[in-house]
């Protein structure tokens, strides 16, 4: 997100990967469209490619990396440097009322967002796993449930969404392929260029891809990636469904509005590999 902004604003952006794919914890062939996208832009990409030293002054960086066993120096005036998030416990003396931390100073909760000790719960950040805000108000509608409301709300199986603010958007709802063949799911997956979306063509909108991910045997749906024009907007429709228990073939044959983007739906469950 950070990448596309600045290239837009008009600087010359590089992004550095020490990994195979940026993205890596989507598919690879949704992380090879995205590649794809913001080199169209003129974003530079290197992945398997190790920082080894930073120099330089203000205005004037220089970052030294190793890629493909060579070395090379990249010169620029900023820095973005995106590692990860550190939680903020250590100040809060956790230790003295007995809650729990794990190696990484995230509070440990149970599925009921418990720490454990009687009295005291954690929800948003602080617990750990994706750090988004829908997760956290999720959090805090599971504690109203069951604390207000006498209601047994858990974490188990919520189906996670989420949206990559790229331009076009990715968006995502529950497992990857990935995910789901190392869970020992027998899938099938379904998988078209946005191209092939009616109202993406009317836009001028046609980067990208779509793709999900349903159950071989029971026609559930398992998850869906959505790299598009308001992808994040699609994967909902998406998602609705799989809260509802309706099998891909119900998106298959629904009657949507023509030409939205969601009658591409009609058109992605019907594009299987197999």
């Amino acid at each position: 997100e950070f990448a596309q902004m600045f290239r837009r604003f008009g600087a010359k952006v590089t992004v550095i990967e020490a990994g195979a794919h940026i993205a890596s914890h989507e598919d690879d062939d949704i992380s090879d469209c995205m590649v794809e996208i913001l080199r169209e832009d003129g974003i530079g990409i290197l992945t398997n490619t190790k920082a080894v030293r930073v120099s330089g002054s203000d205005g004037d960086v220089v970052l030294d990396v190793e890629t493909a066993g060579e070395a090379k120096s990249l010169r620029g005036t900023h820095l973005l440097v995106a590692t990860g998030r550190t939680p903020n416990t250590d100040a809060l003396k956790l230790e003295r009322v007995g809650v729990m931390v794990d190696d990484r100073g995230y509070i440990k909760v149970s599925e009921r967002l418990e720490t454990g000790v009687d009295g005291i719960w954690a929800i948003g950040d602080v617990k750990g796993g994706p750090a988004f805000t829908h997760i956290s108000y999720d959090d805090f509608r599971i504690l109203r449930a069951n604390l207000l409301e006498g209601g047994t709300r858990t974490t188990k199986d919520r189906v996670l969404p989420y949206c990559m603010f790229i331009d076009p958007e990715l968006g995502r709802v529950g497992m990857s392929e990935k995910e789901a063949k190392e869970a020992g799911r027998d899938v099938r997956v379904a998988v078209m260029p946005a191209k092939r979306v009616a109202r993406a063509n009317e836009m001028a909108e046609t980067r990208g891809m779509w793709k999900a991910i349903v159950d071989r045997q029971s026609g559930e749906i398992l998850g869906a990636a959505i790299l598009g024009v308001n992808g994040g907007e699609v994967v909902t429709q998406i998602q609705l469904a799989m809260m509802g228990g309706l099998k891909y073939t119900a998106l298959r044959e629904g009657m949507f509005i023509h030409p939205a983007l969601a009658e591409g739906m009609n058109v992605l469950f019907d594009s299987f590999r197999d």
